[in-house]
């Protein structure tokens, strides 16, 4: 949120020492040699990461960004580096075990209150509890104000909702896990919720879909803070996959097809994915569907959720996506053949869409070339 929103925020619950505070962030970028895929690392300080955990928390969303930073401080170490990159740390309400989802507890060494030492990546993990912790008004006072404090900040899942009871997320872009999207708008009007990507980034503040998602946006802040290379390697050690990013949809376009209610308008959506080519204006469809232009639309929209010509453009994004992914076709092919009339206008669209080109998604996703 703005500056000044932020410091009446907290002023109102009870923070209104925040004057003279720096409203900057210090990112401090180590120094680093990166020779091919033999990272060599030379660091300055260690960042520390605090995770925040409470009863019902999903035990992965915690652990695996936990394992992900574990995993480039045994790499680094392995490499001889003099300063071990990252510090990680449990913080829950209390000191002491943590009941999680799953069954096993997990260990918080520092509590929410009083605040721990300045945090340079602030984490909170999802789970069935989250929400229960969202409307702890202490909780929730605890957690805005480490997150001013820190120079991240970052969700996994439906932590979300926990930083959108704080205040953090007003006027930012967020995404959840997809099934509890809806659900975080509807309660957050202030927050731009996005239900399709993976993670996304606004300014300093991080959020992620489900579960395995917070290990992707981990690996991303690691690339962030000690280059691509390293990155990289630490996603070998991991076996992880890393070539998934931000961007990269939660789901196909065409599950939500499978979603979509028997009828008129089922039939409609069929005939767009059969025929992409075509130009497929709100008049066409309502006159496909026997209705008027009117009447389609909000039907249309008030249904599916989304309006005709959004589901046009998304489920020619989705069959462009297959197509680089899995065919020889040259680019100008499948613009056409994905009914973008030429490559140019693809182009713009991928990159508004999924902030890459047609190009450098076949790069990362291909499987054929």
């Amino acid at each position: 949120m703005p500056f000044k929103k932020f410091t009446a925020f907290l002023s109102i619950i009870g923070h209104d020492d925040v004057r003279g505070r720096n409203s900057g962030y210090i990112v401090i970028v180590p120094n680093r040699l990166i020779a091919h895929t033999d990272v060599m690392l030379t660091l300055s300080e260690t960042k520390s990461i605090g995770i925040i955990i409470f009863s019902g928390c999903n035990i992965i969303d915690a652990t695996g960004p936990a394992g992900v930073f574990g995993a480039a401080n045994e790499l680094a170490k392995d490499r001889g580096v003099n300063v071990q990159p990252y510090r990680i740390q449990f913080i829950g309400s209390t000191v002491g075990p943590i009941a999680t989802s799953a069954g096993p507890s997990l260990y918080a060494s520092k509590s929410l209150d009083p605040a721990p030492e300045t945090i340079d990546t602030l984490i909170c993990a999802g789970g069935v509890g989250s929400r229960s912790m969202s409307f702890d008004q202490h909780a929730v006072r605890a957690v805005a104000y480490i997150a001013f404090n820190a120079r991240r900040i970052v969700s996994v899942c439906t932590g979300a909702f926990v930083l959108a009871a704080s205040g953090v997320l007003d006027g930012k872009r967020a995404v959840t896990h997809w099934a509890h999207c809806d659900t975080l708008a509807k309660r957050f009007p202030d927050v731009i919720v996005e239900p399709d990507p993976i993670f996304i980034r606004d300014e300093n503040i991080y959020t992620s879909a489900g579960i395995t998602a917070g290990m992707d946006l981990t690996l991303a802040l690691i690339e962030e803070d000690l280059g691509r290379a390293f990155a990289t390697d630490v996603a070998k050690e991991m076996v992880m996959f890393l070539k998934r990013p931000g961007s990269q949809a939660q789901f196909s376009e065409h599950l939500r097809v499978q979603m979509a209610p028997d009828g008129k308008l089922k039939k409609v959506q069929q005939w767009i994915l059969d025929n992409l080519a075509k130009d497929h204006t709100v008049e066409s469809l309502a006159e496909r569907a026997t209705m008027s232009p009117r009447t389609f639309y909000r039907h249309f929209k008030n249904t599916i959720g989304i309006t005709p010509s959004k589901f046009v453009v998304d489920v020619r994004v989705d069959a462009a996506k297959r197509l680089l992914e899995e065919s020889p076709l040259q680019v100008k092919a499948i613009a056409v053949e994905c009914g973008f009339g030429d490559e140019e206008r693809m182009r713009r669209t991928f990159h508004r869409r999924l902030g890459i080109s047609p190009d450098h998604y076949r790069q990362r996703f291909s499987s054929t070339f």
